[in-house]
């Protein structure tokens, strides 16, 4: 048995398209500002990425791209322009920031109304009780590409790998929202190949290249991994042993071509409601 491959691609670009002829339709301004400290290769891929998928959606786009020594105040002093900016429905500030640059400060400070990426505490604890405007981008993504294979979460047993704020814990969240059976594993779980072989839905968010395997797997399970790890050949690789597991699972993700794409995906998406909500 080998496994039907996830198509990432194919399934945000339509949900782009939706986007855009959403914009169209409806006629409405929409604007993510994305604020980028200092010069790490791999922000400098998203947010182009990020560019691009505005200019396809019809989304204005601001950037902005500040040295690596910019201070804290700095920061938050553009955070809060762009808060008062009517032309900005989402703002974005892309992580990982330089060392003395204080993430969670600089989160905060982002309005709710304006945080697409849902990171805000507000906005979290909205996630929880299941009472949300805007879902964390990866997290949406991954529940996209469940919904695309057909198979119901109700009732199934979910394992999430992974309890990070940005993937494990909401993505549990959303998976209980849709009535599947959650348990998140992390480093201190006991038997951890023995709790991802009972999951009918099995997602991966750990940062470990090839970490699951084929003997971790139920089989036809779906499996969706979060993982984008860079090899020592630089070859880009996910969480989980594509070759072998994808003889074993139902459904599976590839790296790279699965999550990534979803995830500005549903970017657009939250800025497009953010908008919404600001026009009221």
């Amino acid at each position: 048995m080998t496994a039907k491959i996830i198509d990432g691609k194919a399934i945000s670009a339509a949900v782009k398209e939706q986007v855009r002829a959403e914009i169209e339709r409806d006629k409405i301004k929409a604007g993510l500002a994305v604020v980028i400290v200092g010069d790490d290769p791999a922000s400098r891929v998203y947010v182009n990425n990020k560019k691009k998928a505005c200019e396809l959606c019809g989304i204005q786009s601001f950037e902005y791209a500040l040295p690596a020594e910019t201070t804290e105040e700095q920061l938050l002093e553009l955070v809060d322009t762009l808060n008062a900016d009517n032309k900005v429905n989402g703002i974005l500030v892309q992580l990982p920031l330089p060392k003395h640059l204080d993430e969670k400060k600089v989160i905060e400070r982002i309005s709710p109304i304006k945080d697409v990426d849902a990171f805000h505490e507000t906005n979290v604890g909205k996630i929880m009780i299941g009472n949300y405007a805007f879902l964390p981008c990866t997290p949406a993504g991954c529940m996209e590409l469940i919904h695309s294979t057909g198979v119901e979460v109700a009732g199934k047993e979910c394992v999430v790998i992974g309890r990070s704020n940005i993937v494990g814990k909401p993505m549990a969240m959303l998976l209980l929202h849709e009535n599947g059976t959650v348990t998140i594993c992390h480093s201190k779980t006991r038997d951890l190949p023995e709790v991802c072989r009972r999951a009918d839905i099995l997602i991966a968010a750990v940062g470990k290249p090839n970490f699951v395997t084929a003997d971790m797997v139920k089989p036809g399970a779906v499996v969706i991994d979060v993982g984008i790890n860079r090899l020592e050949n630089g070859k880009l690789c996910g969480d989980v042993k594509f070759d072998e597991v994808s003889e074993k699972a139902g459904f599976i993700t590839p790296v790279p071509g699965g999550v990534g794409p979803m995830t500005i995906a549903m970017l657009m998406r939250n800025t497009v409601t953010a908008a919404k909500i600001q026009a009221k």
